[in-house]
């Protein structure tokens, strides 16, 4: 084999490396193929945007350890994961609690709201202290390996770990649920199957 085409041969391999490892965009949001939470690879499911009224309100991903298309599987998959979400216009971190509140509320009924309350008024109130969150801001929701759920503002942890190991799956529903918050953007974050 030539040298020629030994080059050729690598150019084309490092090409589709790079493009199989590309950002997704969204928006004019990136979301990078990979991510890690506590020493685990998560890989992007999907991403889409979230949209009220017509506006353009926030791009949000979902990292899995692995693909899943199905939405039941990925509230019963025990591993760790990462919902983000990068604002797209200016809110009170009061608003988007508020949104994430109803949104728990659409997707369960009063017996589950009540159990899962001190875990909610948790989040709501590590929300709460950021104050206003300006268009670029990142809200991480992290799944820990342990099953607690983990709340950082532009890489920073806000409030303590929330220990309720079914708070996580409790918040994914509110994207992935019966009556999620977004219908499209709920099947962007679904993996298609290949």
């Amino acid at each position: 084999m030539s040298i020629r085409i030994i080059r050729s041969l690598l150019a084309a391999a490092l090409l589709s490396a790079s493009l199989a490892q590309a950002a997704v965009k969204v928006g004019d949001v990136d979301f990078a193929p990979h991510q890690t939470v506590q020493q685990s690879a998560l890989a992007l499911n999907g991403a889409g945007l979230r949209t009220r009224l017509g506006f353009k309100v926030y791009a949000m991903g979902l990292y899995l350890r692995a693909p899943l298309a199905d939405a039941g599987a990925i509230l019963a998959d025990k591993g760790e994961k990462r919902i983000r979400i990068v604002l797209i216009r200016d809110l009170e971190a009061k608003q988007f609690g508020d949104a994430l509140q109803t949104g728990l509320e659409k997707n369960h009924d009063t017996a589950a709201l009540s159990a899962l309350k001190p875990s909610t008024d948790a989040l709501l109130a590590a929300l709460a202290a950021v104050g206003e969150v300006k268009a670029g801001t990142e809200i991480v929701l992290d799944r820990l390996g342990s099953g607690a759920t983990r709340l950082l503002v532009d890489a920073k942890q806000q409030g303590e770990d929330i220990a309720d190991t079914a708070f996580y799956p409790a918040l994914l529903r509110i994207w992935l649920g019966e009556r999620p918050a977004d219908s499209d953007l709920r099947e962007a974050l679904l993996k298609k199957p290949q």
